[in-house]
C-alpha cells in the first residue's frame, strides 16, 4: 500500500439509486472510515470549516481518537462542507485510484441525500433553492425586491433573518426586470467578419444567476464573442440544479440534467459549442451530471462539448487568435479564482484570459472566498464564511488593485464584503465583476 498517490484523481459514478446509498448504518460506517483517515492526515485543516470541526471533535473526545466521537456529532462537519471539491482535487493524497478510495465531498453529498430522503430539509431551504421560480417572481418587482434585500435595510433584513434564516448583514444578489434572455433577444450583437475566429458558433447557457441576477455578465460575453467573430446564441432551459445538489436532491438534479442535455443537444447538432457563464454550472454540465446520470448519452455528449466562459475565450486566443483592440486596464486587477473553476481541472483560465490584456497587472488569489453558494448567507454560517474568506479578502486588499474580479459572482462579492470589513482602501474596487466584463471594458465595448 502506498502512502499517497501521484495519479490523476478520478471519480466514481454516484450510485444514488442503490438501496445501500441511503442506508444510515452504511453511511455511518463510511463516515467513520473516511474521518479516521482524515484525522490521521490533516492536510485539509485550512480549506474550510468541515475539517477543523472534525479535528476538534476528535481532539476533545475522551479517547482522543475517532472512536470517542458520537455519530450524532458528525452533522456539523457535514453541514460545513460547501461541495467546493478543493480537498478532493488539491489536497487529498488518498482519492481514487488510491486504494483508500476517499471522496470527502461526495460522502457529504450522500449524507445530505439521506437527509433529504427522510424529509429533513426544511421548507425555507427548499424554497430558496427554487431559483427559476424566485427569479420569475422577483423580476416584475425587482426594485422592491432589491430594496427589501439590501444589507443596510434595518426594516426588512431582521425580518428576513427571522423568517428565512438569512443573516442580516450578508450581501444578497440583486434582481433585474429585464432578464439576460430578454436583453439578448432585444440587442443581439453582430459577429465581426474580420476577426480571426469568424465562423465559430457558441450557444451560451445563461444560468439562473446571469439570467435573473446579473445580465451584465451575459451581455459582456455576447459583445466580446461577437467582436471576435463568434456567432453566439443564448439558451436557458432551466437551472442546472446546483442548489438542489447542495441539498442532496439528486432525483431532481437527474431530471434537470436529462432535460437540459436534450435541449442543448440540438445546438451541438448544429455545430455550436456550449459555453456556461458561471463556473458552478459549468462544473455541473461537465463533471457532476455524468456521474449522476451516466446512462444518458445526451448528458455524456454535452459534457464533452461544454466550455467554461473563460476557458472558451482562451481557446479562441490559442486556436485562432483574438481580434485586435484590447487596451490596458490602469490600476491593475485582483483576480479571485473560484473554487468551482479550479474544480474543473482546466488550469487558471480566468487568469490566462485577463493576461491577454496588454500590460496586465494581475494579482491572482487562489484561496476560498468562504461563501459556498447559499451556505454563506445563512445566519449560523455567515460569520464562519467571513472567517474562512478572510485570507482571500486580506490578499485582495493588500494588492491595492483598482479592479476586483472573480469568475463566481457570489464569491467575488463576498470577498469585496470581507475587504470592506478590513477597512477602506484608496483607489480599490468596492465590488467585484466577472473577468469577461473587464475584457469587454478593455475592448471598449
Amino acid at each position: 500500500m502506498r502512502e499517497g498517490s501521484l495519479d490523476a484523481p478520478t471519480r466514481h459514478v454516484i450510485p444514488w439509486q442503490d438501496a445501500d446509498f441511503l442506508d444510515a448504518d452504511k453511511i455511518d460506517a463510511e463516515l467513520r472510515r473516511v474521518f479516521d483517515i482524515c484525522h490521521g492526515c490533516r492536510r485539509c485543516f485550512n480549506l474550510c470549516d468541515s475539517f477543523p470541526r472534525l479535528f476538534d471533535l476528535v481532539d476533545q473526545s475522551p479517547s482522543g481518537e475517532l472512536d470517542g466521537v458520537k455519530s450524532a456529532d458528525f452533522k456539523p462537519v457535514v453541514d460545513a462542507c460547501t461541495l467546493c471539491d478543493m480537498c478532493f482535487l488539491t489536497k487529498c493524497p488518498y482519492v481514487p485510484p488510491h486504494e483508500f478510495n476517499l471522496d470527502f465531498p461526495h460522502l457529504m453529498l450522500r449524507y445530505r441525500a439521506a437527509e433529504f430522503h427522510r424529509g429533513q430539509v426544511g421548507f425555507t431551504d427548499r424554497a430558496l433553492a427554487e431559483t427559476d421560480r424566485n427569479g420569475r417572481l422577483a423580476a416584475p418587482v425587482a426594485a422592491i425586491a432589491n430594496w427589501a434585500s439590501a444589507a443596510g435595510n434595518a426594516l426588512t433584513r431582521p425580518l428576513l433573518e427571522k423568517v428565512a434564516g438569512i443573516h442580516r448583514q450578508a450581501s444578497l444578489p440583486k434582481f433585474h426586470g429585464a432578464t439576460f434572455m430578454k436583453r439578448a433577444k432585444e440587442a443581439p450583437p453582430v459577429p465581426n467578419p474580420k476577426a480571426p475566429a469568424y465562423g465559430r458558433k457558441a450557444v451560451l447557457y445563461a444560468t439562473c444567476f446571469v439570467n435573473y441576477n446579473n445580465p451584465g455578465i451575459g451581455m459582456a460575453a455576447l459583445k466580446v464573442l461577437a467582436h471576435n467573430g463568434v456567432t453566439a446564441e443564448v439558451a436557458y432551459p432551466s437551472c442546472c440544479g446546483m442548489p438542489q445538489l447542495e441539498q442532496g436532491n439528486l432525483a431532481d438534479v437527474a431530471r434537470r440534467a436529462r432535460r437540459i442535455a436534450a435541449d442543448l443537444g440540438s445546438w451541438i447538432d448544429q455545430g455550436y459549442d456550449v459555453v456556461a457563464l458561471v463556473p458552478s454550472c459549468a462544473l455541473m454540465l461537465k463533471f457532476e451530471w455524468p456521474l449522476i446520470v451516466p446512462d444518458d448519452a445526451a448528458v455524456t455528449r454535452l459534457s464533452g462539448a461544454t466550455f467554461d466562459l473563460s476557458e472558451y475565450v482562451v481557446d479562441i486566443a490559442r486556436k485562432q487568435g483574438l481580434a485586435p483592440g484590447l487596451k490596458a486596464m490602469p490600476g491593475g486587477i485582483a483576480l479571485h479564482l473560484a473554487c468551482h473553476a479550479r474544480a474543473q481541472n482546466m488550469g487558471q483560465k480566468g487568469a490566462e484570459m485577463l493576461r491577454l490584456i496588454p500590460g496586465a497587472d494581475l494579482a491572482v488569489i487562489e484561496r476560498c472566498s468562504g461563501h459556498g453558494g447559499a451556505w454563506g448567507v445563512k445566519t449560523e454560517n455567515f460569520p464562519v464564511a467571513l472567517k474562512v474568506g478572510q485570507p482571500a479578502a486580506r490578499q485582495a486588499k493588500a494588492g491595492g488593485k483598482a479592479h476586483l474580479a472573480s469568475e463566481c459572482p457570489l464569491a467575488g462579492e463576498h470577498v469585496a464584503q470581507g475587504m470592506d470589513r478590513l477597512g477602506e482602501g484608496d483607489g480599490q474596487a468596492s465590488h467585484a465583476v466577472h473577468p469577461i466584463e473587464l475584457l469587454a471594458q478593455a475592448y471598449g465595448l
